[in-house]
């Protein structure tokens, strides 16, 4: 039975962050989630360069992939200040999410583990075509969901994987001269 290298595993990475991705994607489309869905999207598009560039050995699909790891790593660290409210930002103020076209929340809101909803009727403090809810008794806050799911999406595009030769004792070495071949100094 072989053992898998750095490709290998590379390629195994790249596939669990494109199911996380996918994963992610859905549940934004749940909750009309127009900035991530875009950057879920193009994460998607990066892992599959990303991939292609590892099994055809394509160099530069491989450092536009880095770069873009670095891009995700950023963006998933601005989701977790935001859902945490760390520094000036607030959910409750500040629509980026939605592109502010919408009050649009996390579907987790609604949908988390043990989450009881119920509509507020007759409330004032909703445009005329949203509604006011409550949500009690959830298992998990919606917070703490999204900023697992960053947080998991940091931790997939940090791991570092030699993907030459890596972890394989017997990877790919150059040929070595012998000496009859080896350019000798010239002395004068």
């Amino acid at each position: 039975m072989g053992r898998c290298n750095g490709r290998c595993t590379l390629v195994g990475f790249c596939c669990l962050q494109l199911v996380a991705a996918l994963e992610r994607q859905i549940f934004d489309f749940l909750g009309y989630q127009w900035a991530p869905i875009l950057a879920n999207f193009l994460h998607i598009m990066a892992v599959i360069l990303g991939i292609f560039g590892t099994i055809q050995y394509r160099s530069r699909y491989l450092m536009m992939y880095a770069v873009w790891l670095v891009l995700w790593v950023g963006w998933n660290a601005f989701i977790i200040c935001f859902y945490l409210e760390v520094g000036r930002l607030s959910q409750d103020r500040d629509f980026i999410m939605t592109f502010n076209t919408s009050l649009h929340r996390s579907w987790w809101m609604e949908n988390g583990p043990g989450c009881l909803v119920t509509p507020v009727l007759n409330s004032n403090l909703a445009p005329e075509d949203h509604h006011v809810i409550t949500v009690s008794g959830c298992l998990l806050d919606y917070q703490y969901i999204e900023v697992v799911s960053s947080a998991t999406q940091i931790f997939l595009a940090t791991v570092r994987v030699d993907f030459i030769g890596g972890f394989d004792s017997y990877g790919y070495q150059a040929p070595q001269k012998t000496s009859h071949l080896q350019l000798q100094p010239l002395y004068t």
